[in-house]
């Protein structure tokens, strides 16, 4: 009797996952096939996110080879085979969820599993972020598509055309939301738009909160919003009156987390009256006094370049020598001149060279110099405010303290574009020859992240309802595991087949 394996390791758990949220029913209501193809379209969706959650190091898209050596039958049902996931039949599904609306069907995906599973929507995180592509494009009639273009790219890579990729994840993490947008498109309007599209397409019966970091925060965005949705957000520290609040010696209260203190203020901008706090975080000023202290000692070694550049200037009269000087102490407060002097001198008219003849007129000017040292009380001032930032809500009655701990699970969203980039996963490289493909692709890659985010989600509470722990990488028990760290617990589960 032979026997030969075919793999299952953690896939099982994926599909498993897929199946109990009920995924291939929305998805074979939303889009049956149509044509002589034997498997549905669920069944490729499915394929691609066992891919990108398969820790290969092939990326997404890899069809049928990815296949060969899989338990399929026990992931996809019997008769299903590798050849079944071939090129052409990848490439129509994603024709097919262009068609009918990438974001459209993403949003009857999270409705679905927003029905099945009580995990929240009482803070809404919302973000973008961009994604670099290679090669050529050139769209079809499918739809109007993407556009890939340059762009303000957030990996680098600013020879590369991208696209841009919006999400919005509740506090757990959990992806609700996703848009692709061209390359281009300006964060500004990305987040304002995003939170529109969200509101006319989910419906939701508690009291919410949009939380944004500083791109969202502008007077058109907020009065576009009105007062119906509240929001909360960091202020850029270039708006006038949030460079003002910063500059104060405010008086700080101390937060529950003693990493943090905050100031409580009301404020009226834009014609919208909010809740503004300074937070001062003790890490933030750590993490940053190392930096500015670098740079402070720079900064002194170039302000005496500076000086000395300025006494080479020849200054027609004493006191316009002295303006200059009073004139650079005002470009460059944080530091002093000390010593301050003047010397004169006498060169032939028209800077003419060599030794002055007898009773030449002789032209008089000026030479400035001066020590300079760094003005010790301002570097105090600017550094003991180094962790501080304002952050703004529109529910005027919300509390300080509540109001940092809802913007401090923005890492939500953060942590979810973070997963589409981790190179383990793999499902966020896009070699794609359509631009309306890689944008229902964009759709499977936040798929991925719905499906592995749940996962993670329904295991930390069970773990937290019976009290038990697993053994985390340094063999702690935590009841917070990552899903990635558990996934890797079941490597090498294999199939028999004896022939």
């Amino acid at each position: 009797m032979k026997v030969s394996t075919l793999s299952l390791d953690h896939l099982g758990l994926v599909a498993g996952i897929f199946d109990e949220l009920g995924i291939s029913k929305v998805i074979d209501e939303a889009m049956p096939k149509t044509r002589n193809c034997k498997l549905q379209h669920s069944a490729i969706i499915k394929g691609l996110v066992i891919n990108g959650l398969g820790f290969t190091d092939r990326r997404l898209y890899i069809f049928p080879s990815y296949f060969e050596d899989l338990a399929l039958e026990k992931l996809f049902g019997p008769g299903v085979a590798p050849e079944d996931f071939n090129e052409d039949t990848v490439g129509r599904t994603l024709d097919r969820i262009n068609r009918f609306g990438s974001t459209k069907l993403f949003n009857l995906i999270a409705m679905n599993c927003m029905q099945k599973l009580a995990f929240g929507t009482h803070l809404l995180h919302v973000d973008t972020t961009s994604f670099s592509v290679h090669g050529q494009y050139e769209g079809d009639d499918c739809r109007p598509a993407i556009e890939l273009t340059l762009g303000h790219p957030k990996d680098g890579r600013w020879d590369l055309k991208q696209f841009v990729l919006s999400m919005v994840t509740n506090q757990c993490g959990i992806p609700l939301f996703v848009q692709a947008h061209s390359g281009n498109k300006s964060d500004k309007k990305t987040l304002v738009e995003t939170i529109e599209q969200l509101k006319s397409n989910l419906n939701f019966s508690d009291k919410i909160y949009f939380v944004a970091d500083s791109a969202f925060f502008s007077s058109e965005n907020i009065n576009l919003l009105g007062d119906n949705t509240l929001w909360i957000t960091r202020v850029p520290s270039t708006v006038g009156e949030a460079k003002d609040l910063l500059n104060q010696d405010l008086e700080m209260k101390t937060c529950s987390d003693d990493r943090y203190s905050i100031f409580e203020t009301s404020v009226n901008y834009g014609n919208i009256d909010q809740r503004w706090i300074v937070v001062d975080s003790r890490d933030m000023h750590a993490r940053k006094a190392k930096t500015f202290d670098r740079q402070t000692a720079k900064g002194l070694v170039l302000a005496r370049k500076s000086v000395k550049k300025l006494g080479n200037i020849v200054f027609a009269c004493e006191a316009d020598a002295r303006k200059a000087a009073d004139r650079w102490l005002s470009e460059n407060p944080r530091f002093l001149l000390r010593n301050v002097r003047t010397s004169m001198i006498s060169r032939r008219i028209g800077a003419k060279r060599g030794r002055p003849k007898k009773d030449e007129s002789l032209d008089i000017g000026y030479l400035i110099e001066a020590d300079v040292e760094l003005n010790e009380q301002v570097i105090a001032s600017q550094r003991a405010r180094l962790g501080r930032f304002v952050l703004a809500s529109n529910d005027k009655n919300i509390g300080g303290e509540l109001m940092l701990q809802y913007y401090k699970g923005q890492s939500a969203v953060e942590k979810g574009f973070r997963f589409l980039k981790d190179k383990s996963f793999r499902v966020a490289e896009v070699y794609l020859k359509k631009e309306e493909r890689i944008e229902a692709l964009s759709m499977i890659m936040v798929l991925s992240l719905l499906i592995y985010s749940i996962a993670e989600w329904m295991l930390r509470n069970r773990l937290k309802e019976t009290g038990e722990t697993v053994l985390n990488q340094i063999g702690k028990p935590t009841k917070r595991p990552t899903l990635k760290w558990v996934f890797q617990k079941f490597r090498n589960i294999n199939e028999a087949i004896s022939s």
